[in-house]
């Protein structure tokens, strides 16, 4: 996969995005510094009234506005009021989507990352789970609709959303955050990716009517299962 089809998986829906993610190279910029990981964990969520367990599902509102499009932008939220969850949003505009970046090998700027989370080295867990990735990479909710940069495409403004509240940065600016996106170094083969129900989703959205969370099998980054509240049990893991 080149930089071209990987810009283009972002018009697609989640699910078909999700997977391809695994293996990708990400990296954040901010003034404090650079984090690129390796992505081995990522979770797939739909459009409005498709999906039960995703923040789209009742319509579009400010604070979900960057789900729904343009692709190729972060959806930045705060999870158990202490987390920023990093997505990146995809399918056609007007229609919303979103891949949860869940865990990552960290390949470059360890020390940065180990110092945002508190000073802790814990190995290949370090970035094991949303809250530590989104800590690990400096993560705040003025990043949220910021464009997602994939070299090699036209998908290069580092500007924002005209919904969010948050202006454009300047040319050249790290403020609040630059992203860019590689494909994988090495290929992917389909026999590495799992995937199953999402981790903590409550209700339908968390069964495996859903099994929207992809991984890379036996990778020591990725994160440990934990099933939702309410899943109907009928459709429970």
């Amino acid at each position: 996969m080149d930089s071209a089809q990987l810009s283009s998986l972002f018009d697609a829906h989640a699910t078909v995005l999700a997977p391809a993610l695994l293996g990708c190279e990400l990296t954040v910029t901010t003034v404090d510094g650079t984090v690129r990981v390796r992505l081995t964990e990522v979770e797939a969520y739909g459009d409005q009234g498709e999906d039960p367990g995703a923040h789209s599902y009742n319509g579009k509102t400010a604070r979900n506005a960057a789900l729904f499009g343009p692709p190729r932008r972060t959806y930045v939220y705060l999870n158990y009021g202490i987390h920023r969850c990093l997505n990146l949003a995809c399918n056609s505009e007007g229609t919303a989507g979103g891949v949860l970046l869940r865990a990552g090998e960290v390949l470059q700027g360890r020390e940065l990352a180990i110092e945002r989370r508190g000073g802790r080295e814990t190995g290949a867990k370090l970035l094991s789970g949303p809250g530590r990735l989104g800590q690990g990479l400096g993560i705040t909710l003025s990043m949220d609709a910021r464009a997602v940069n994939i070299p090699g495409t036209a998908h290069l403004a580092n500007t924002a959303h005209p919904e969010s509240p948050t202006p454009p940065s300047a040319p050249g600016s790290l403020d609040p955050a630059h992203f860019t996106l590689l494909p994988p170094a090495a290929p992917v083969q389909a026999q590495q990716i799992r995937s199953g129900p999402r981790v903590g989703v409550s209700g339908a959205g968390g069964s495996t009517r859903y099994p929207w969370r992809y991984w890379l099998d036996a990778d020591p980054t990725v994160s440990a299962y934990r099933p939702g509240r309410n899943v109907p049990v009928e459709i429970s893991t």
